[in-house]
């Protein structure tokens, strides 16, 4: 669910924003800002960087390129209003300690500041201090800090001192890490040209934080730890009011224009035993130590710039970092092997699995200097490959095993039309038949929310999981399946959910389910959960002008067009045209009854180039001539704007894939690539299941789950959907393989949210307090989107790691290169080298051979089926200078070959024309 851009507040009430969410922001525009006293300090020159240190508490205030003055990592600009007790820096410091077997105590830097004590500059130190009095009353422990200059570098060094007479358990320690993620009082511009999103490898010694600015440009920030300081966890600092009684925390506000700050969490088992006590498995597992009296530990970080976001792991490796990669990524079905490739200053000396068998990795050699391992998944769900090094370093990378794909496909199928299919039960609200939100906690359908739109169909919230259902059919389409859904779109979705005829015909409605206790009287539970703006009345609820809802129909309306054209006699009730017609008349009233939110990029909106496309294929001229008159106006509007991806929202991170779809539809090149190189600004490529290819995104369990908070969300919606323009920008360049890594990185984790029983969950809790998978579906289905319409294998040729397969297995042999596609389609491979891009609108591939000498591609195609008798096989060439390829056999008919099926396998032969 996505509200309203920053606007004035009756035009955010209007739109549908959160008064808890946003009232700090609205108070801050409505009202004089208050005038701060200066900040003093202190100018260094550290390496690249220009370094800022606060005269009273030696935290660090400024942290800047030298090549770019002007731009700050940290929160510079707001450090005067940041200054008081309570807001945390980088240099401060949070610890929890007791006497072994006493209660924990807290003590904070940020919390209660205290007159810090200079201490001698020596050597490569910068700025020295003792810290202790700002810690807190009786500390039992010293703690001085040290900024150092470490060859060009900014190192922070703590060093922990125990004071009492007894020994001391360290149960939480952590540093806090605050950088300028604050999008709050900025336009889209300020924001893309002044702030910066972290993302963590919580991956112990080789762990880092990667800071990436909004623009996507260099220089990025890398922070990597001192010695002895693992990233064990990554602890958010929560507002006062969301951790009462807690001191490890931030006054900032936290909303959906600033996720907030984190702690770099060295030890965790303090957390462990109190707020992470009823949390799912952690990245890693929660440690602790214990200092003799007297005793002494030192830890820190250190800070690199890297010249761009594609040079994180060269700079990893400069820096001596343990690196690993991933192929094709941390998410392994159970029938595909994947590889990890491995450099680090010392060897593998063991490796480890959590738990014990969940993942298998076995040494498989080296590849020009990196050590290759080969892994295979073995038990369904999370699991922690860690490997020991010999200099005594520990690098967890974080896994997720998934169900071979194809059953994935038919659990989700078989799921969302069994479990969350509502139909006869005298609904008032025109929802039967319908597929509802699921509530995999209690086990049963969410026919009533609050948020009126989560049980009504529309919205995302409310339609994710019957377009997760539809977008199942586009390349594994059920007889069983298909009937249900073609009648949850012709009894439902036409005329109830859709104006069916008439001035609004195609319009869509933003919710079935509203709010009305005089005419409902009995429906409506709890009455003090009904009074927020998000319990819709009948007139809000039937309101056309909200444009996100548009995508979903047309969605509904493509598949069965799909379907009905290529798979004969699974779409009865209606044939191709009228499903087609009714895709192109959802996207005109788009434009006519939504024109607001149509200036923006919409989440799934490119299926409207699809429709688009399929307009023209079937001679359908005068829509198509229409529909592109329409689309170009928008693309024409987004053309003049610097960062041409706004939203309803003051920043976000789902309407860039439609952007960049009609920027390269329409030859706006410029532009698509400005919107490719932000997109990899907040989506990265890290060994982690959770963060590798995950789009950032950190509000929507407010509008789309159970557990309603503002908290970095791992796989929503986003990391599927962003992954689509990442593929095709790939495939037009094949050599930037960090595209690909992260798009399949995204395409996969959309699937880490389907459950073995088929349910899928809107997206999964990463805070350490919850780590567990939100219990409603919500607007998971527009992720899934994302991963039906990009499912494929990438056959890709490295010069550091050789042949790769991204979603098949591959083989090398005296006929050429062999990979056999496992992707959740079948139906469409990249053969990178030859910059082919071979589809199927119908029919599956079994097996693709590459013949590198000659260029030539045999295809093995499945035999015929009741409902796919034929294949319907295009064929693209992606890159400059690639030859165009023809198929040895079949009929060329609307933009692709028809090629009849056989009881055995049909074997395609590619050559170059």
């Amino acid at each position: 669910m996505r509200t309203a851009k920053i606007l004035g507040p009756a035009a955010l009430l209007l739109a549908g924003i959160s008064s808890a969410v946003f009232v700090p922001a609205l108070m801050a525009q409505e009202q004089p800002k208050p005038v701060y006293a200066p900040i003093q300090t202190t100018q260094h020159k550290v390496g690249s960087f220009q370094v800022q240190l606060r005269g009273d508490t030696q935290t660090l205030a400024r942290l800047s390129p030298v090549a770019e003055p002007a731009f700050s990592f940290v929160p510079t600009a707001r450090e005067p209003e940041r200054a008081g007790d309570g807001y945390n820096h980088i240099g401060d410091l949070n610890l929890r300690v007791r006497a072994p077997g006493g209660e924990w105590r807290d003590f904070a830097s940020a919390q209660a500041r205290k007159p810090i004590r200079l201490l001698p500059k020596t050597g490569k130190v910068i700025a020295a201090a003792d810290i202790t009095a700002s810690m807190g009353a009786d500390a039992p422990f010293k703690v001085e800090r040290r900024w150092v200059d470490e060859a060009g570098l900014l190192g922070l060094r703590f060093r922990i001192t125990n004071s009492s007479g007894a020994p001391l358990e360290i149960g939480a320690l952590g540093m806090p890490m605050v950088f300028d993620n604050i999008i709050t009082d900025r336009n889209l511009d300020q924001a893309h040209a002044e702030a910066s999103f972290v993302d963590p490898y919580i991956g112990r010694d080789a762990g880092y934080l990667q800071v990436t600015r909004l623009n996507g440009a260099g220089p990025a920030l890398l922070v990597l730890p001192e010695k002895g300081s693992p990233l064990e966890a990554y602890a958010p600092l929560k507002n006062p009011r969301e951790a009462k009684g807690s001191i490890f925390t931030d006054k900032s506000q936290r909303g959906q224009t600033s996720e907030g700050f984190y702690d770099w969490t060295v030890h965790s088992i303090g957390y462990a035993d109190r707020e992470w006590k009823d949390a799912g498995e952690q990245w890693n597992a929660p440690t602790g130590r214990t200092l003799a009296p007297g005793q002494t530990i030192e830890v820190g970080v250190r800070m690199t710039q890297t010249p761009s976001i594609r040079d994180i792991e060269t700079t990893l490796i400069a820096n001596k970092r343990p690196v690993a990669i991933g192929i094709p990524g941390y998410v392994v079905p159970a029938d595909q092997t994947a590889t990890l490739f491995v450099k680090a200053p010392s060897a593998i000396r063991k490796i480890e699995a959590w738990p014990a068998g969940a993942v298998e990795a076995t040494p498989a050699g080296n590849q020009k200097g990196w050590a290759k391992l080969t892994v295979r998944g073995k038990q369904w769900g999370q699991a922690r490959l860690t490997l020991t090094y010999a200099d005594g370093q520990v690098q967890t990378v974080s896994y997720f095993v998934t169900k071979p794909l194809d059953q994935t496909m038919a659990d989700l199928g078989r799921f969302s039309t069994t479990k969350q299919w509502f139909e006869g039960k005298g609904d008032p609200f025109g929802r039967s038949p319908a597929i509802l939100t699921y509530d995999n906690e209690t086990k049963k359908i969410v026919d009533s929310d609050p948020r009126v739109w989560v049980a009504g169909m529309s919205d995302e919230g409310g339609g994710g999981s019957w377009v997760a259902a539809m977008m199942k059919q586009l390349d594994n389409p059920d007889t069983t399946e298909v009937a249900k859904l073609e009648r949850l779109v012709t009894e439902t979705v036409v005329g109830d959910l859709q104006v069916a005829s008439g001035p609004q015909e195609g319009a869509v409605k933003k919710s079935l389910f509203y709010y009305d206790p005089v005419k409902f009287p009995n429906l409506y539970p709890d009455p003090d959960k009904w009074k927020s703006w998000t319990s819709w009345k009948e007139k809000d609820a039937n309101d056309l002008g909200r444009a996100y809802n548009y995508p979903h129909v047309a969605i509904g309306h493509w598949v069965l067009y799909r379907t009905a054209r290529n798979h004969p006699g699974l779409v009865k009730t209606h044939d191709w045209r009228w499903y087609l017609t009714k895709a192109y008349v959802t996207t005109v009233a788009m434009m006519r009854d939504a024109p607001y939110y149509a200036e923006f990029g919409l989440m799934e909106g490119d299926i409207f180039v699809d429709v688009l496309k399929d307009l023209k294929r079937e001679g359908m001229t005068a829509e198509a001539t229409e529909m592109e008159r329409l689309m170009k106006k928008r693309a024409d509007h987004w053309r003049t704007l610097k960062f041409p991806f706004g939203s309803e929202m003051p920043w976000d991170s789902t309407g860039q894939p439609e952007v960049y779809a009609w920027m390269r539809y329409f030859g706006y090149q410029p532009q698509a690539d400005v919107t490719k190189e932000v997109i990899l600004g907040y989506d990265p490529t890290i060994p982690s299941w959770g963060y590798n290819g995950n789009a950032r995104r950190y509000w929507d369990f407010l509008y789309g789950g159970k557990y309603s908070r503002i908290e970095r969300q791992i796989h929503h919606y986003g990391s599927a959907l962003n992954a689509v323009p990442l593929f095709d920008a790939y495939r037009a360049n094949p050599k930037d393989i960090h595209l690909l890594r992260v798009a399949y990185g995204g395409m996969m984790g959309g699937i880490t949210n389907i459950d073995q029983t088929g349910f899928s969950s809107a997206a999964f809790h990463a805070w350490p307090d919850m780590m567990k998978w939100d219990p409603i579906s919500g607007d998971y289905g527009m992720g899934f989107y994302g991963h039906a319409l990009t499912a494929a294998t990438y056959l890709v040729n490295d010069p550091t790691f050789g042949w790769l397969g991204f979603g098949g297995d591959v083989t090398l042999g005296k006929d050429g290169v062999q990979v056999q596609p496992k992707d959740g389609a079948r139906s469409r491979v990249f053969v990178a080298p030859a910059g082919a891009w071979i589809t199927l609108d119908a029919g599956k591939i079994a097996n693709v051979v590459y013949t590198p000498v000659n260029g030539a591609i045999n295809v093995t195609l499945d035999a015929a089926t009741p409902t796919t008798p034929t294949a319907r096989l295009r064929i693209e060439t992606t890159t400059a200078g690639a030859k165009a390829l023809t198929p040895s056999t079949g009929t060329l008919e609307r933009d692709a070959y028809t090629i009849q099926l056989g009881t055995a396998p049909t074997i395609v032969k590619l050559s170059a024309r």
